[in-house]
């Protein structure tokens, strides 16, 4: 009995025709069909819940990649606006520091144009200064140049005066020839005098008219005599130069009288 039991359990779990044909016998096929249609439902909406499930997860998944992508992009626009942020407060940085520089490069023509005006003005007021001292060159060179002319002429009146004191009549006079001055240049027989002239004199006027007198034999020996006499007309002797003319024989003179009187000027005098 037990096992007959265990058998019709089985088949009613197992075989579908025994279920349905046992429950015609008790009334309850069309009951069992109904279950079985819900449960074929049901399995088939649990399928489809399943497939909803799949559906959404992969749904949610892409929800989630959706939302992580939003999150970069809510990231990137954060760095980008941050970015441009940055590069508009560089912008401005640029623009205060381009009229911070526009400033300075005025200031700087200002000054340039004021330089220029300066050194406008400088270069007249050199030009004034540059003006006036070649006047006072000018006035100093005709000054020089008269004083050096009546000193001259002064010397060449002095100098005969004394050559005639001295039984010598010179007719006196300024010799110029090529590479050669002589402020006093005269000839009497065969005498000749050659001499220098200025108003302050070292011994280096000496020297110039030792030279001078060199020259002239060498260049223009038709100029020369026997006898030469060495003459200085100064006016104030410096005591080098009268050294230097008693070593060499020179006669120096002024308008007052002999500086030094060489033993030639004896001679010439018979004295």
């Amino acid at each position: 009995m037990r096992q007959l039991k265990e058998k019709i359990l089985r088949l009613l779990e197992e075989d579908k025709e025994f279920r349905y044909a046992v429950a015609g016998y008790i009334g309850m096929r069309e009951i069992l069909e109904r279950l079985d249609d819900l449960m074929e439902e049901q399995i088939r909406l649990r399928e489809e819940f399943n497939e909803m499930r799949k559906e959404q997860i992969k749904l949610w998944r892409s929800f989630e990649e959706m939302r992580k992508e939003q999150i970069k992009l809510r990231e990137d626009f954060n760095e980008m606006r941050k970015s441009f942020e940055e590069l508009r407060k560089e912008q401005i940085k640029l623009r205060e520091d381009f009229n911070e520089m526009r400033k300075e490069q005025i200031r700087l023509r200002e000054e340039f144009n004021e330089m220029r005006k300066e050194q406008i003005r400088l270069r007249e007021d050199f030009n004034r200064m540059i003006e006036s001292l070649s006047n006072r060159l000018s006035r100093v060179e005709r000054t020089l140049e008269k004083l050096t002319l009546d000193i001259e002429d002064e010397g060449l009146s002095v100098v005969k005066y004394r050559l005639r004191e001295l039984g010598l009549d010179v007719n006196l006079y300024r010799l110029v020839l090529p590479g050669i001055e002589i402020n006093i240049y005269g000839v009497s027989d065969d005498v000749c005098i050659i001499g220098e002239v200025s108003v302050r004199a070292g011994r280096s006027l000496v020297d110039e008219l030792i030279r001078k007198i060199e020259k002239l034999k060498l260049n223009y020996p038709e100029k020369v005599r026997k006898t030469i006499i060495p003459v200085i007309y100064v006016s104030l002797a410096m005591h080098d130069l009268i050294e230097r003319a008693r070593e060499e024989g020179i006669w120096v003179l002024k308008a007052t009288g002999d500086i030094v009187r060489p033993a030639i000027l004896d001679k010439i005098s018979g004295k």
